[in-house]
């Protein structure tokens, strides 16, 4: 699937992720701000890998100089009742050129697929402008209190 941006001239393809591009995706979510110190991107990007393989996405951009680039990503989890989404992230590079439009879009669609009635997310409370952005794309923040329990220490 390929996607032309509307605000800047970017042309890039979604499909799922593999192996080879753990490296890669990391790399983003680190240059994004998407990781923390408690959590290892590298085994969450393998246990999605394991678990959703159809869920964990990129978006990719033929660069001529440097041919295709991983340009954003986005991982989906279905456990039966509810959708959940995770590691949104498009390059700073490649901003405004509608890579986090896209790969929602194709993730609400693929769980939509599975028979997925609501999807959720988690944004932390102070990243007003992520919120700004799900606020544009219809998600509306549930009061709700998000409570954890770490079973296995990255």
């Amino acid at each position: 699937m390929c996607r032309e941006a509307r605000r800047r001239r970017v042309t890039f393809a979604i499909r799922p992720l593999g192996d080879a591009d753990a490296d890669a995706a990391v790399a983003l979510w680190h240059e994004v701000g998407l990781t923390r110190p408690w959590n290892d991107p590298h085994a969450d990007f393998a246990r999605a890998l394991a678990t959703w393989p159809e869920l964990l996405l990129g978006a990719f951009a033929d660069e001529a100089a440097d041919g295709e680039v991983l340009v954003g990503t986005v991982l989906g989890g279905y456990d039966g009742h509810r959708g959940w989404v995770y590691y949104l992230a498009s390059a700073p590079s490649h901003r405004g050129a509608g890579i986090g439009r896209a790969l929602m879009a194709e993730i609400e669609r693929r769980l939509e697929a599975q028979g997925c009635p609501k999807l959720q997310l988690m944004v932390r409370s102070d990243n007003t402008s992520v919120l700004a952005f799900y606020d544009h794309l219809g998600y509306a923040v549930n009061e709700v209190a998000v409570l954890g329990k770490r079973l296995i220490a990255d």
